[in-house]
């Protein structure tokens, strides 16, 4: 198993001056970033699909061994809601490719209001090509069902487990000989933290419910201050010593280190 540990995103202002040093200019936070993490998970391919162009400018700005997962965008999700799927997912993998080896899960998220329909999963999930790996977020309680999980199986697509407010949102499927894992908001001090229970619940459950072979993917989305950072950190040195082998930089940066959450408010996990 390699356990790839990193951020949603990287593009955060008030990671200034804290993460990023102060004289680091922000066009160059991502190769500061990829100095720290051996991952990230893109988030702004949801919000605007970049042209290939930019996503094979990434790949050279990051080194060999980095992977980046891409949020999909939301035309197909939030905008056209997995209808007629062909176009917007040729669409996106025909950019998303030009990460090349950097290419790592293309996450689905679905708007919470999105009931479920397992044909419909069933169409999105065809449209990907073979030996991409897909991660599907629901977040609508609908979703929880036999059928849902069979084609998640059936297609080898990962049920996304998720977190808020440090318990598991959705259930704890395994549907694919990989994880795929976020974390959105932790109950620590300060808000939205998670703190040291959390993580090694979290860490647990992997551990517990994932052989050696298998790859995880964690992506911290708390990142209001600077606590993804330091969790995805936190979390890192959990499944290290866990003894799973844990993706790290080929030449990490000196000089940083996030503090552990054993200094946090934890009460309230």
């Amino acid at each position: 198993m390699t356990v790839f540990v990193g951020t949603s995103g990287w593009q955060y202002k008030d990671w200034r001056g804290t993460f990023y040093p102060q004289g680091v200019p922000q066009r160059l936070w991502l190769e500061e970033y990829a100095r720290r993490f051996a991952t990230v998970e893109n988030n702004s391919a949801f919000y605007g699909l970049p042209e290939r162009d930019t996503f094979a400018t990434w790949r050279k700005r990051t080194p060999e061994g980095f992977v980046m997962a891409v949020k999909a965008n939301r035309r197909l999700t939030h905008v056209e809601r997995l209808r007629e799927p062909a176009e917007r997912v040729a669409q996106l993998m025909e950019r998303a490719e030009g990460l090349g080896d950097r290419l790592g899960p293309v996450l689905l998220q679905f708007p919470p209001s999105l009931r479920a329909d397992p044909g419909l999963l069933d169409a999105v999930l065809a449209r990907f090509p073979a030996g991409v790996r897909v991660a599907v977020e629901p977040r609508h309680a609908s979703w929880w069902t036999d059928r849902i999980e069979a084609v998640l199986v059936e297609r080898g697509a990962a049920l996304c487990w998720a977190d808020r407010r440090s318990r598991p949102v959705t259930p704890l499927w395994r549907t694919a000989d990989w994880c795929y894992l976020r974390l959105h908001e932790g109950r620590a001090r300060p808000w939205p933290a998670y703190g040291r229970r959390a993580l090694e619940g979290w860490a647990g459950r992997i551990v517990e419910g994932w052989p050696e072979g298998a790859d995880a993917y964690v992506y911290f989305n708390n990142d209001p201050g600077v606590e993804a950072v330091r969790d995805a950190a936190s979390f890192r040195r959990l499944m290290s010593g866990a003894g799973r082998t844990v993706a790290v930089p080929a030449e990490p940066a000196e000089g940083w280190e996030t503090a552990g959450p054993g200094g946090r408010d934890s009460s309230h996990e």
